[in-house]
C-alpha cells in the first residue's frame, strides 16, 4: 500500500473529519483522478514531435498516454481539425497516489526560484490546476536525451464540495502552497 494513502486513511481523514464536521467518513473528500496533458501544437508541423512527448509522458507516469486531437480547424494555425496535437494521461487508484507523492516530494523542489504553488488554481468545484514550464523537473527524464524543454497541466480532481475543502486536502497531503 501506497504511504501517502495510508496516511490520508489514517491521520487526514480523522483531521479533516474534524474540521469540517462531517457525519460520515464517506463525506470526507478524496483525489479522484489526476489528469496529465501536454499540448504539442507544433506537433502540426513536425508530427515527431509528438512522439517525444507521449515516450516522456510514459516515462513519468508509467502509463501509456492519449494522443488528444485538434477539435476544430484554425486557418492561422494552419490546423485542421482531428489532426493530433497533444497528449493526456488520467491516473486512478495506486499510480495516482505514487505519482503525487513523486510530485510534492521530488519534483516541484527541483524547479527554480520555487516559493510554492499558486493558491488561487482552484476552479470553484475543488479542483487543482497546476502548470508546469519544463519536463526535467521529474526525476524519469534524462536532460541528455530531451529535444526540446515542454511544459505540462496537471490537474488534481477531488471529491470535494468547495474550493476551501480542496485546498485544506492538498495541504494536508503535502502540496507546498505559497504563502500570500
Amino acid at each position: 500500500m501506497n504511504r501517502l494513502l495510508e496516511r490520508y486513511q489514517s491521520e487526514i481523514m480523522p483531521a479533516m473529519q474534524a474540521k469540517f464536521n462531517y457525519t460520515s467518513v464517506m463525506e470526507c473528500p478524496k483525489i479522484s483522478k489526476i489528469v496529465l496533458n501536454i499540448g504539442a501544437g507544433d506537433a502540426v508541423a513536425n508530427p515527431k514531435v509528438l512522439d517525444d512527448a507521449v515516450a516522456e509522458l510514459m516515462q513519468i507516469t508509467g502509463q501509456k498516454p492519449v494522443i488528444t486531437k485538434a477539435k476544430k480547424s484554425i486557418a492561422n494555425f494552419k490546423l485542421r481539425e482531428d489532426m493530433p496535437i497533444g497528449c493526456k494521461v488520467t491516473l486512478r487508484g495506486v499510480r495516482m497516489y505514487d505519482f503525487f507523492d513523486k510530485l510534492v516530494t521530488i519534483a516541484l523542489p527541483r524547479v527554480r526560484d520555487f516559493r510554492g504553488v499558486n493558491p488561487k488554481g482552484f476552479d470553484g468545484r475543488g479542483n487543482y490546476t497546476l502548470g508546469i514550464k519544463e519536463q526535467l523537473i521529474f526525476p524519469e527524464i534524462n536532460y541528455d536525451k530531451v529535444n526540446k524543454v515542454r511544459g505540462m497541466d496537471i490537474v488534481i480532481v477531488t471529491t470535494a464540495n468547495s474550493d476551501q475543502e480542496a485546498f485544506e486536502l492538498l495541504k494536508q497531503l503535502g502540496m507546498p502552497f505559497r504563502k500570500n
